[in-house]
């Protein structure tokens, strides 16, 4: 039972971070391949509070807020790139990311990683908290949904589209293209440290190995098998990735072969990822089209 708490901890958080992509690729067309930088910001932003004996709350509103600033940061620069340029431009952004978290030693203990983060103390420590830190990542993951719901479905969600679309077509109905992008980016990047908040207090350790390519194509899977630019897409993606990665722990591999297991693992996503995008770009929950 406490295992299965544990899967759909991992699920609701990858859910989190998926929602965060597919407000980009899915309802802009950004093809963002460094959205693991943003959950990392998140995760190390709020380990850092939180160890120096600030509220987890304070901590995860911190990730959200140095998330979400991050990616301002990096959307005017990055934007003024289109299509491949902008997807290669991100992904230099993630690598950057992920070796800055592993030589800023003095801050991030580098490849040691950050041992000891605490969890909200009404949720304690141990096996005995996980339902509660289930409930706790419920609560959180039903907010964003909520609030992405109501982003999406408002005339700021359909102008995205627009711009996904044509942005010729934007600009002739009066809309900055750049600035929706922006503003995409910054929201998705919100979510993105809420995501990586949960993961650090949940984990209570991270490391650079969190946060690596891998985890970047594990993210666009659970958004494209789901199904890009749909509000269940992402949560039905989530959902079956996670369960579907962690029932390869249980299959008669030889231990000798065990140290190729993560390996296998990216390729077989990677290749997943391919054979979806072009053989059903729509996943399986279809965007509805008027």
């Amino acid at each position: 039972m406490d295992y299965l708490l544990h899967i759909i901890i991992l699920a609701l958080i990858y859910t989190t971070l998926a929602m965060s992509l597919n407000l980009q690729l899915g309802y802009t067309g950004l093809y963002n391949f460094g959205q693991v930088a943003f959950f990392g910001v998140g995760a190390y932003t709020t380990a850092l509070i939180t160890l120096a004996g600030y509220p987890v709350w304070f901590g995860v509103i911190m990730a959200m807020t140095m998330a979400g600033l991050t990616g301002f940061l990096i959307a005017y620069p990055a934007l003024r790139l289109s299509g491949d340029f902008f997807g290669i431009a991100t992904l230099a952004f993630g690598e950057m990311a992920r070796l800055w978290f592993l030589n800023e030693r003095w801050l991030t203990k580098g490849p040691m990683g950050l041992p000891g983060i605490p969890r909200p103390q009404w949720i304690g420590d141990g096996v005995d908290s996980l339902p509660w830190f289930l409930l706790f990542s419920l609560v959180l993951t039903l907010l964003a949904f909520w609030w992405l719901k109501h982003l999406t479905s408002s005339p700021f969600g359909r102008a995205l589209k627009v711009v996904r679309e044509d942005e010729y077509v934007a600009r002739a109905l009066g809309k900055s293209a750049v600035s929706f992008k922006v503003r995409a980016v910054v929201a998705g990047s919100t979510l993105a440290g809420l995501a990586g908040a949960l993961w650090a207090h949940y984990i209570t350790y991270i490391s650079p190995n969190d946060f690596t390519l891998q985890t970047t194509i594990l993210i666009l899977l659970c958004v494209v098998l789901g199904g890009k630019g749909t509000i269940w897409g992402p949560v039905a993606g989530a959902f079956l990735v996670i369960f579907f990665q962690e029932l390869l722990r249980f299959l008669p591999i030889p231990s000798e072969f065990n140290r190729y297991l993560a390996a296998t693992q990216g390729m077989v996503f990677g290749l997943v990822l391919i054979i979806l995008m072009l053989k059903r770009p729509q996943g399986i929950i279809p965007e509805h089209r008027n």
